[in-house]
């Protein structure tokens, strides 16, 4: 038996080459696929690769993931702009000419504006290449965590689905031993009806009671829902020792439980049948809820 949860977080942190990144990504109940992932602003390239791992992994549920990116601080160089240094000295040498002054200083040179350029080292295509590689590789990490924290989940889940189909099984059993004494009940109530009536007069023939009990009782018989009910529960025990998804067919299985269960109670003759009923709709409801939760 193998059973995950939609509902799940993963939380992983790396480093490499100077860079450092974490993803969080959290799922949550959905009636389908749904995966949506927040990157920093210039690895908007990576959405087409990372997609496709999420459907790889899941079936159902709402994913979101985002990325945390810090890069390493730039690495910066200084550089003589050629150009506006020969310009400044062949000012200088023209203002030589003219007034007397001390030929200008390297440090004073060098401290006009333009002279010196700021030169940035930008990631070469290897280093992105790199960096792209393992953001891929620990984003998938992450989706390994979140499927092994949905599988934790989905066992806890397992646990309360079985209780629940365990306790429809019971409420299922009730309803057969109700169903088996309702003739008799059935003819009961019918003869104290007809000695209220008639009174002093003649009773009704015993074949006229017993037509009428016998119309009573295959008006109220539930012996398909009850048997259709069963049926449910054998299917719902084999949807538990799949492996496969069973989310989605489980809903639906449990829309079949919920139609008997209303027939049962539009059928009941008794008291006793019409409580059972309505304790199946509950335990039907219980059960349905927790099945959304399951992929």
């Amino acid at each position: 038996m193998s059973i995950s949860s939609m509902t799940g977080f993963a939380r992983t942190e790396c480093t490499e080459n100077g860079y450092s990144w974490s993803w969080e990504i959290r799922s949550v109940n959905a009636r389908s696929l749904d995966a949506r992932i927040r990157l920093p602003t210039g690895m908007e390239r990576l959405d087409v690769r990372l997609k496709p791992e999420v459907t790889k992994k899941f079936q159902r549920g709402n994913i979101s993931a985002t990325l945390t990116l810090v890069r390493p601080p730039k690495q910066t160089s200084l550089s003589v702009n050629s150009d506006v240094l020969n310009q400044l000295l062949d000012l200088a040498n023209e203002i030589a000419g003219r007034i007397k002054a001390n030929p200008p200083s390297i440090d004073g040179l060098l401290s006009v504006p333009g002279v010196l350029d700021t030169v940035y080292q930008e990631e070469s295509n290897e280093d992105r290449a790199m960096l792209d590689e393992a953001i891929v590789r620990s984003f998938g990490s992450g989706l390994d965590s979140l499927g092994e924290n949905r599988a934790q989940e989905g066992k806890r889940l397992a646990d309360i689905v079985k209780g629940h189909v365990d306790e429809i099984e019971a409420l299922a059993a009730r309803a057969v031993a109700a169903a088996a004494a309702s003739p008799v009940v059935l003819e009961k109530r019918l003869r104290d009806q007809v000695s209220a009536l008639i009174k002093d007069e003649p009773s009704l023939p015993e074949d006229r009671i017993a037509l009428e009990v016998a119309l009573l009782v295959a008006k109220g018989d539930i012996r398909e829902e009850l048997d259709r009910l069963t049926a449910h529960i054998e299917a719902a025990r084999d949807l538990l020792r799949s492996n496969e998804p069973i989310g989605r067919p489980f809903d639906f299985l449990c829309q079949e439980f919920n139609r008997e269960a209303n027939t049962l109670c539009s059928k009941a003759s008794d008291i006793e049948l019409t409580r059972i009923g309505l304790d199946l709709k509950a335990s039907i409801e219980r059960l349905r809820e927790q099945i959304q939760n399951i992929e």
